[in-house]
């Protein structure tokens, strides 16, 4: 009898949760079977070592990657604007995986790091067509990151600009006229 996905995916977020939180040497297989409230054997069950749980983070990142890329191409307000507002993102599934994977980078996973380098690829080819030029591209790509590391700092000690509404809007209006072909 196979078990449930459901027990998996809660392994995989209970594992999400500790490295965020903790950090990549706090996610351990005790602790996330603990976090996940399954036993040991269970989890052994689906994620037979680390390295197959770290693999497991980074398969959900590539899925939700792949929705991303989809959700940029077929935008109705247009690539470079859905993929600037979704650079505010705040504790979203994709959100999560990404600061996993950067923890699990951060403790020294080759493939995370490797990850981390592909998905900005793929989001720039999925970018590429509906900007004018090099340029056009590394300017979204580089406000994007400015409104998700301020994004990720604000609530915290060094709160950063992060526009909203009007502002948000004026701002897409103003990175689209410079870039869009």
């Amino acid at each position: 009898m196979s078990r449930p996905p459901h027990a998996r995916e809660s392994v995989l977020d209970a594992f999400e949760a500790i490295l965020i939180s903790d950090g990549e040497r706090s996610a351990t297989m005790d602790a996330t079977a603990r976090a996940a409230g399954v036993s040991k054997g269970g989890l052994l069950y689906h994620f037979g070592s680390k390295d197959a749980l770290e693999a497991g983070v980074l398969e959900r990142l590539g899925a939700l990657v792949d929705l991303d890329i989809e959700k940029i191409t077929t935008a109705e307000e247009g690539a470079v604007s859905y993929f600037l507002r979704s650079s505010v993102m705040q504790n979203d599934p994709l959100d999560r995986v990404i600061i996993a994977t950067s923890r699990l980078a951060q403790g020294g996973s080759a493939a995370a790091s490797a990850a981390l380098r592909e998905i900005r690829v793929r989001w720039e080819d999925a970018l590429r067509p509906h900007v004018k030029d090099a340029t056009a591209l590394d300017l979204v790509m580089l406000v994007s990151d400015g409104l998700y590391f301020n994004n990720a700092l604000q609530g915290g000690s060094i709160p950063g600009p992060v526009p909203s509404g009007a502002e948000l809007d004026a701002l897409i209006v103003m990175v689209e006229s410079a870039t869009l072909r």
